[in-house]
């Protein structure tokens, strides 16, 4: 029996441990059901390798920093009972799972009774090297599906990863489908980024999709009050979703057939989130004073609990679906494959653990002696925590068959195809760059079609004002079906909507946290399914920042993607400050595994894309940003050589970061720019030229990569090139510097540390103004007159 006066726990802070009697509430009675009985024990173990894991990170390995190593044993406890019964009783080889961020120790330790975990590892968590501190898929050592951590893009990634698994299959022409499941906070729901997924047109077709929702209605602070299951189950059947609500357990569902039943169920119900958690936290007389409450059934409410033991009672008040096998099995027999599915599961925060239940438990950690006591219930040793199960008995058997029907081969690997460098066209006349990605796209499926084959653009409904419509009409856009266009002999339509399954574009809605983490996946099918794409982004620039961080994430957990901004900065002129971006040259500074261009030219665009795309679908490969512009610009300025050898060198620079546009003899001064203000300098070169004042004129093409080759040349850098310096920065021609791009100074003002001169550095540091070109450039000093100046200025 379970001691009836135990008192509710008591906290110190948010982050200290909390305290609470020695006796706890088992949650263990048996299901009648061989099958899951046997996997009730495993859930017993994995709740306890689970909160061992961190445990032994926070109270027995040697701390000598004193910071508060963390782990959030109350979140895993939480999912524990959901990623048991999905492992041990559902999954698949093809299946994939995304594990919500917190309840990485659950995955580590069901992949350590798989045997797909060295024992060395369990005592690593969040040490370097180790068990990393949410999944990680390129870090951890054991098979993690999605990398999660980033709150709402780990969740929405099985969507994109979705598409993608069917995207590659239109290249093999091999059906390659298994579910695609999301593990997910009920808290992670407040992200917007969620949304936006859930109600992309293109995800009511997948019916690989399958969510659940960890409804424990607590968030880090505290027990979220307004958290209802009936609101979250109507957005996703307005969505289209296929909803399935595991609400109780068999023991509750087996109360509310007795005489109260109805009435116990009702106000259980219709109670506050915040009033049944603390209901956690009572002894059984304090149950059978509060639950009956005062409404209309709370006298059958009353007769009910008086007939119920202690044991019982307390085991009731927390048996949630969420921790019910038998409830979750039969939720799992109900999923519809036609459509995507989310199953809300209720559940406790802390199940089975001493904190369960308690509004701050989020990152509370087991006291030495709760430990100990948690041990003791579970039948484990709290000295040797790291037992397996025998291979003969049950558990052994159901581990050792799980292991074996989720093995999976390894995965053969496509070598992604040739990647010309140079379509041998040198353009003419007046051309924008943003416009040269539609051309050099075209021109890739004539001179490489197997390369343009791989190539899938994605845009948030701005094809058509990003220039990708002859591309869109040579491709057509991707769809998990074919439909009819409309349009198709309306001879005012210029851009052509055919949606099929073979289709090259994919269009989203208004949403760039979507666009981002699908080509986040797309650039991630080489190492997932060995077929190699290149996912090219294209959005505007303002928007970048936006998408930049669900981009850099899907960089880390693996994706190779291009990311297309386009207009940019303030030469978008007419738009004023709303659309012109500032921050965004900097991204290739800052930005790890991304190389980053902001050409000039239409070949300078056709080179750098090219060498992007060289980059990806491999072991070792990188992400790419294009900053473009639809400034036109007078292409015989990029004076590109005739010779092939000059020309070569010529693109070589180019693609390692900058060149010498115009060289003077005995320049005084070097004019750095990049993007859309080549043409202002070099019209303030031909009037300092005018002035007996000669200079030299450098493209840069990427800041970053010149910020690498200073770095490699300091020593900094370990395998950065750095001969692109000596080529473009010459130490014989270190002379003063003034450096000027459209978008923030101090993108280009590290180049002056080459060889150590003076410089001035101009850009735009202020929010932009609607206006003509002319006046916006003049307003932030970035104008032919404010080049000539500085010049003047710092040679003076």
């Amino acid at each position: 029996m379970v001691d009836s006066t135990r008192q509710p726990m008591k906290v110190g802070t948010v982050t200290d441990e909390i305290s609470v009697m020695e006796n706890d509430v088992r949650t263990d009675r048996g299901y009648g059901d061989e099958q899951l009985d046997t996997m009730a024990a495993i859930e017993r173990r994995v709740l306890w390798l689970s909160t061992s894991i961190i445990h032994h990170a926070n109270k027995v390995r040697e701390n000598t920093s004193g910071i508060k190593v963390g782990g959030h044993q109350a979140s895993s406890a939480s999912i524990n009972t959901i990623m048991t019964s999905l492992w041990f009783g559902q999954l698949r080889a093809e299946d994939r799972v995304s594990v919500k961020p917190h309840a990485s120790p659950v995955l580590h330790a069901i992949n350590y009774l798989l045997g797909s975990l060295d024992e060395t590892y369990l005592t690593t968590l969040r040490q370097f090297g180790g068990l990393q501190s949410y999944p990680s898929r390129s870090k951890d050592p054991d098979p993690v599906d999605y990398s999660t951590g980033s709150v709402g893009i780990g969740a929405t990634a099985p969507i994109w990863g979705a598409i993608s698994r069917r995207y590659t299959e239109t290249i093999t022409g091999i059906p390659n489908r298994g579910r695609q499941y999301s593990l997910v906070g009920d808290a992670e729901l407040d992200e917007g980024a969620i949304w936006e997924a859930v109600l992309d047109q293109s995800v009511p077709d997948l019916g690989e999709i399958v969510w659940i929702v960890d409804l424990n209605r607590q968030s880090l602070d505290r027990v979220v009050p307004n958290i209802a299951a009936g609101k979250i189950q109507r957005m996703f059947e307005a969505a289209g979703w296929q909803v399935i609500t595991v609400r109780f357990g068999s023991l509750l569902e087996s109360l509310f057939e007795r005489d109260g039943g109805g009435a116990l169920r009702a106000r259980i119900i219709d109670m506050s989130n915040p009033e049944y958690q603390r209901l956690l936290r009572c002894s059984a007389a304090e149950l059978r004073d509060r639950l009956p409450g005062a409404g209309a059934g709370s006298a059958a409410i009353a007769d009910l609990t008086r007939d119920i033991d202690d044991e019982t009672l307390l085991l009731a008040i927390r048996n949630l679906g969420g921790h019910d096998l038998a409830a979750l099995r039969a939720a799992y027999a109900q999923i519809d494959d036609t459509r995507p599915t989310v199953i809300i599961a209720y559940t406790v925060k802390g199940y089975g653990l001493p904190t369960e239940g308690h509004p701050q438990n989020h990152s509370s950690l087991l006291t030495v002696d709760q430990y100990q006591a948690l041990a003791a219930r579970l039948g484990e040793d709290a000295s040797s925590p790291w037992r397996r199960f025998t291979p003969a008995t049950a558990e052994g058997v159901l581990c050792a068959a799980t292991a074996e029907r989720m093995h999976r081969e390894p995965i053969e690997q496509t070598a992604p195809p040739a990647i010309p460098t140079d379509f041998g066209r040198t353009p003419s006349g007046t051309a924008t760059t943003q416009a040269a990605l539609g051309r050099a796209l075209l021109d890739l499926t004539r001179a490489a079609p197997e390369a343009a084959r791989r190539v899938v653009t994605v845009s948030p409904d701005v094809s058509s004002s990003t220039n990708l419509a002859g591309w869109l009409n040579k491709v057509g856009v991707w769809s998990t079906e074919e439909r009819q266009d409309w349009f198709s002999d309306d001879a005012e339509t210029i851009m052509h909507w055919r949606e099929k399954p073979t289709g090259q574009h994919i269009e989203l809605g208004i949403a760039e946290v979507n666009l981002v983490s699908l080509i986040g996946e797309l650039g991630a099918t080489w190492s997932r399914w060995g077929q190699p794409l290149f996912p090219i982004g294209v959005l505007y620039d303002p928007f970048v920042e936006r998408a930049l961080e669900p981009w850099s994430y899907g960089i880390y957990a693996g994706g190779q993607s291009i990311l297309v901004g386009t207009p940019s900065g303030v030469t978008l002129a007419p738009e004023g400050g709303a659309h012109q971006s500032i921050t965004t040259p900097s991204i290739g500074l800052e930005q790890p595994n991304c190389i980053s261009y902001e050409p000039a030219f239409a070949l300078d665009v056709e080179w750098t894309l090219l060498a992007s795309m060289a980059q990806m679908g491999r072991e070792g490969g990188t992400s790419a940003y294009l900053r473009l512009s639809t400034k036109p610009i007078d292409q015989l300025l990029a004076a590109v050589p005739d010779d092939p050898a000059a020309r070569e060198r010529r693109r070589r620079q180019v693609v390692a970061g900058g060149y010498l546009l115009r060289s003077a003899p005995h320049p005084v001064a070097t004019i750095v720019t990049m993007g859309a203000l080549v043409p202002d300098a070099l019209s303030a070169a031909d009037r300092l030229e005018s002035l007996g004042a000669p200079v030299d004129v450098l493209c840069v093409t990427s800041p970053g990569l010149l910020y690498e080759a200073l770095q490699g040349r300091n020593g900094q850098e370990k395998g950065a090139e750095t001969w692109i310096l000596d080529q473009i920065l010459p130490r014989e021609k270190a002379v003063p510097m003034v450096t000027v791009l459209d978008g923030h100074p101090h993108t280009l003002a590290f180049l002056a540390g080459v060889n150590q001169v003076k410089s001035r550095n101009l850009g735009v540091s202020h929010f932009g103004q609607a206006g003509s070109i002319e006046d916006v450039y003049r307003y932030h000093g970035i104008d032919t007159d404010s080049i000539v100046r500085a010049t003047l200025d710092v040679i003076a």
